[in-house]
């Protein structure tokens, strides 16, 4: 089977194209095969690019532990640019249905070739059941191991988001606290932990671990996650940069009619083929 790996600054994902051949049987299991880095391909998931009845492609997201997510951010802008440089979808705009809902995005093109996408990322949630969260509020306090806590707001973007301005940890630090936060049981279907640093009213720094993935490069959801809870504790401005360890999304809080929208690159790493049933051994 065919595959071509891309990635949205430094967030890799192993993409099937689902129109022109099967998808594989276990796609879960095929998920934790190929992210492994030495005995498989190494990345942080598996993405199937569907067809679907009502939009231009539907998108299923495989995390590298194989759990199901149900967005992500930087997987649907390479998305994007593989619909668009492989003419499946020829139009700059098109709609791709998600886990978490149709996304509406415009590719940006160099000398005929997609380089990147403009994603409306939808409506931020803060109702903590639907995030969700167990608690009455999307705002909520955690108890770290080390006795310190720090404040939480937490945001859904078609999946749920945990973001602090309180605590900017790391390397193992990092790690440890984005493991104890995304098993954490305020959260019940896990939860992707950002720990931001506002560096102006316009710059922020996140690092985020992804429930499923830990320790990425970047997380596009993430990165709005972060600028929304910013904007909403009058951190930062409603439009800013998001420099994450790989790079830089702008994404932009249009508060009045409630969306998000997020700008960043698309890259091809390479392709390849898999022999599924070597892989997944």
């Amino acid at each position: 089977m065919e595959f071509i790996k891309m990635h949205g600054i430094g967030n890799d994902y192993v993409f099937v194209d689902c129109f022109r051949q099967e998808a594989p049987a276990d796609p879960a299991r095929a998920a934790i095969a190929v992210s492994k880095p030495h005995v498989g391909i190494g990345a942080d998931g598996l993405i199937l690019m569907l067809p679907d009845a009502e939009c231009d492609a539907r998108m299923r997201i495989f995390n590298a532990d194989g759990s199901e997510g149900e967005m992500c951010g930087n997987g649907i802008r390479c998305m994007g640019k593989y619909l668009y440089d492989s003419g499946l979808v020829r139009s700059e705009r098109m709609t791709i249905r998600t886990g978490g809902g149709v996304r509406t995005l415009e590719v940006v093109t160099e000398g005929g070739a997609a380089v990147g996408a403009r994603v409306d990322m939808g409506a931020p949630e803060f109702d903590p059941a639907k995030i969700p969260v167990n608690a009455l509020e999307n705002r909520v306090v955690v108890l770290f191991p080390d006795g310190r806590t720090a404040r939480f707001t937490c945001v859904g973007m078609g999946n749920p988001h945990a973001v602090t301005l309180d605590r900017f940890p790391d390397g193992d630090a990092f790690r440890a606290d984005g493991a104890f936060v995304e098993a954490h049981p305020m959260f019940p279907r896990r939860v992707n932990a950002s720990f931001a640093r506002v560096d102006d009213a316009t710059h922020l720094t996140a690092r985020i671990w992804e429930r499923g993935s830990g320790a990425t490069m970047a997380c596009g959801s993430g990165a709005c996650a972060t600028l929304v809870a910013a904007s909403l504790n009058g951190a930062s401005a409603d439009r800013a940069h998001v420099r994450l360890p790989g790079g830089t999304l702008f994404i932009e809080y249009d508060r009045a009619n409630r969306r998000v929208f997020m700008t960043g690159p698309a890259r091809v790493s390479f392709t390849g083929k898999i022999d599924w049933e070597t892989i997944e051994q």
